[in-house]
């Protein structure tokens, strides 16, 4: 992870809220990994992800608990490490992240969490016995917890179909947006995070020395990525979710609105990692899954808005990017019974 990767001071302050004494204290802390304590008034303000993860390991060392003491039980220091040797000596992710989950819901009080598969679904749920909910920080550090480390034991990224937490919205939601999924629900019944059932088949087969290599950049390696605001890849998309998918561009016209050429465009897309059809497939993505938590939209009327022609294309559209077909993954989302 590059210098150029930032997370927002809103969670440096959200880190600091439970784990570490105002004043003094924590300007003392922020100081020792090179953050500039003045940036705690600034609400615009973005530090490097690497300082991120010094102060959690700093704080992490200071309080013996690598949960910022977000939970009565603390999660002691070497956890990180005992999770993920326990989980790579399982055969595959769903036998890992069975075996984490319940690692983690024995090491804390608040967060007991269990695996579901429903047909092409799976969702990891937590069991919270408090009634009021956790704030939005605690369960996205739990997920990130979870999912970077299944994603590192895995090999690849997982993606998150949606996120739902009990929790109302918080104030600042752009970096959990970039972490996990664009599709966050607040208020909800429960907490749980939805990902296409494909990837509880995936192997494990990590070895000691990627162990130690892994746990030698922790957590920095598990903080995705921010998504630079200003770049083309990002300015596209935005421009996507402003006009209906059946009046986009071509990459021609695409390139002329951007006052480039067509080739500059897809090379300067290709050096973000990035191409116009995988940016209008995400787009695409992020819609159909907002529509389909909303009962009265029939799949016909969102397979016409996404630009379909008809609704057996919606659905191997949809299925090719989420590993599910659009009716389990409307079920799920709205509770309802799955037929077997």
């Amino acid at each position: 992870m590059s210098e150029k990767d930032t997370i927002s001071i809103h969670l440096v302050r959200e880190a600091l809220l439970q784990s570490c004494a105002p004043g003094a204290a924590t300007v003392e802390a922020l100081s020792k990994v090179g953050i500039d304590p003045a940036l705690l008034e600034q609400s615009t303000a973005r530090v490097p992800a690497i300082a991120y993860a010094r102060l959690w390991r700093l704080l992490a060392r200071r309080l013996d608990d690598e949960f910022f003491g977000m939970d009565p039980r603390k999660l002691k220091s070497g956890s990180l490490e005992f999770l993920c040797r326990a989980c790579m000596a399982q055969p595959s992710l769903a036998a890992s992240l069975e075996t984490g989950l319940g690692f983690l819901s024995l090491m804390l009080e608040r967060m007991p969490a269990q695996l579901v598969h429903q047909q092409s679904l799976a969702e990891i749920v937590l069991l919270e016995p408090e009634p009021e909910p956790q704030r939005a920080f605690t369960y996205f550090t739990y997920w990130m917890i979870v999912h970077g480390v299944a994603c590192w034991l895995a090999g690849r990224r997982i993606p998150i179909l949606a996120i739902e937490l009990r929790c109302p919205q918080p104030d600042f939601c752009d970096d959990y947006q970039v972490m996990f999924s664009d599709n966050l629900r607040f208020d909800r019944p429960r907490t749980r995070m939805i990902f296409s059932a494909d990837c509880l088949d995936l192997p494990i087969k990590r070895s000691p020395a990627e162990l130690q290599r892994f746990l030698a950049h922790a957590p920095a390696n598990i903080l995705v990525k921010y998504r630079d605001p200003q770049s083309l890849a990002t300015r596209i998309k935005n421009d996507l979710r402003q006009t209906p998918p059946d009046t986009w561009p071509e990459t021609d016209g695409l390139a002329a609105s951007h006052c480039i050429s067509a080739s500059t465009l897809r090379r300067r897309l290709a050096e973000e990692g990035q191409t116009f059809q995988g940016l209008k497939d995400s787009v695409r993505k992020e819609l159909a899954i907002v529509w389909l938590a909303e009962s009265q939209i029939s799949f016909a009327e969102i397979a016409a808005r996404l630009g379909f022609a008809d609704t057996s294309s919606f659905y191997k559209a949809f299925r090719k990017w989420s590993g599910s077909n659009p009716g389990h993954y409307r079920s799920l989302i709205l509770n309802e019974a799955i037929s077997q």
